[in-house]
């Protein structure tokens, strides 16, 4: 059974900075999707950056991600990471750490990290 626990979410004033962890347990295939999405109140869920691993490993970023945030995984420790600078208050949402088994028909997902950006 896989499991995802994410960490590090909390409040922080606009232009600072929160790194976000996420923890996957169980039976991990080598070749991959994780990543993390985010939901704020009242609006659908949305990506914000995924990587891929497996040979060589690809990041992909929203656009409202670029040039703030930064994707990493450590594929021993079997975890991903964000780490998010400049933070603006539209960036307030509960975050969802996301991992794809490539092969495999289901998703999963952690039970979410709420960040506020607020003054």
């Amino acid at each position: 059974q896989v499991q995802l626990v994410e960490s590090g979410g909390g409040l922080v004033q606009p232009g600072g900075s929160l790194r976000l962890s996420c923890a996957a347990s169980g039976t991990i295939f080598s070749r991959n999707i994780m990543g993390w999405y985010r939901q704020a109140p009242g609006k659908q869920r949305e990506l914000v950056a995924t990587t891929i691993s497996g040979g060589v490993t690809n990041t992909n970023y929203a656009d409202s991600a670029k040039g703030r945030f930064t994707i990493s995984r450590d594929n021993a420790k079997r975890s991903v990471y964000l780490q998010m600078n400049s933070l603006k208050p539209e960036d307030t949402a509960v975050y969802f750490c996301y991992l794809k088994l490539l092969g495999q028909p289901r998703d999963y997902w952690g039970q979410g990290t709420q960040v506020t950006v607020s003054s």
